[in-house]
């Protein structure tokens, strides 16, 4: 965000305090990095998925985008994330307005954030493999990369209630309570 920005607001770039190689340091972590910058691109655009993918595929990995490297990028999570996603958008914005509040529709959301919160329903629903609580972490920290405000938090809460719902076995030792001592 620029200085003088408003909080809440996407940053012109990354947060100076959210580290690129805490982001794009692994190659899952880049593939992520660069499936949200390439859904924003479709999202904004109403370009072709194939094509964008192309592009990111071709002419971006490796580069700095907004100040982040996407360096080495697990390139089939990556077109998986972007073709999934896009593919999947309608089932994915149901998935989420079922835990947003009913007065915050989904369409409401700053495009950055509803990009980022898809690809992280998209990994939860579609990506079994991937456990909850890393999916959760790394859609925060993009969300923290790029917002000042409550965003990081409010997708925290959306991705972890969407967790709960979608993956209730990956929550059961959490959610036990003890009964008290003794049992």
């Amino acid at each position: 965000m620029s200085v003088g920005a408003k909080p809440g607001r996407a940053a012109n770039g990354p947060n100076p305090g959210v580290s690129a190689r805490t982001i794009a340091d692994t190659p899952r972590g880049a593939a992520r990095l660069g499936a949200v910058q390439a859904l924003y691109q479709i999202e904004l655009s109403g370009g072709s998925p194939e094509l964008i993918l192309q592009e990111f595929l071709e002419h971006r990995l490796g580069e700095a985008i907004d100040g982040l490297s996407l360096g080495e990028a697990d390139r089939a999570l990556l077109g998986d994330l972007v073709e999934g996603v896009a593919a999947e958008s309608a089932s994915l914005d149901d998935m989420l307005a079922a835990v947003l509040a009913e007065d915050w529709p989904v369409e409401r959301l700053e495009t950055l954030l509803r990009v980022i919160l898809r690809a992280g329903a998209y990994e939860l629903g579609y990506r079994p493999e991937i456990p909850a609580r890393a999916t959760i972490t790394e859609y925060v920290n993009l969300a923290q990369a790029f917002f000042h405000g409550k965003e990081p938090g409010m997708a925290n809460g959306v991705l972890d209630h969407l967790a709960h719902s979608l993956r209730p076995e990956e929550f059961e030792d959490q959610d036990r309570q003890p009964d008290g001592p003794g049992g």
